[in-house]
């Protein structure tokens, strides 16, 4: 279920950022040489013995049982809820990118350039 799932997604994805896929391990990508049969991404997971290579999957998780806590049974969530979802988490997550700014805030101020 979740190899169609994630496959559908991907394909939508424009080409260069369709190479490869790093998951956390666990058992929803157990069947993960069939989503590389079926989409032609390469997917690596993070090492055990390396907290540091999870810690953008844990926080992501951690911030989806805000919505969706443990034992919520995701197959009755619909597509409008779980886009609803990531856009409140992209848009309020601040990223060292953006001076630890949400793309929120970034975005609703003008830019200021110098003319000089």
């Amino acid at each position: 279920m979740v190899v169609a799932a994630l496959s559908q997604h991907v394909r939508k994805l424009p080409a260069t950022l369709r190479r490869s896929l790093t998951w956390d391990r666990g058992l929803e990508m157990a069947k993960h040489k069939d989503f590389t049969v079926a989409t032609d991404v390469k997917v690596y997971f993070c090492d055990p013995q390396v907290p540091g290579n999870a810690a953008p999957t844990k926080n992501t998780n951690l911030l989806l049982r805000q919505y969706f806590p443990r034992g919520t049974d995701l197959s009755v969530i619909r597509k409008p809820q779980l886009d609803q979802v990531a856009l409140r988490l992209k848009s309020n997550a601040p990223g060292k990118t953006l001076g630890f700014e949400t793309p929120a805030s970034k975005t609703a101020r003008p830019v200021l350039r110098s003319t000089i």
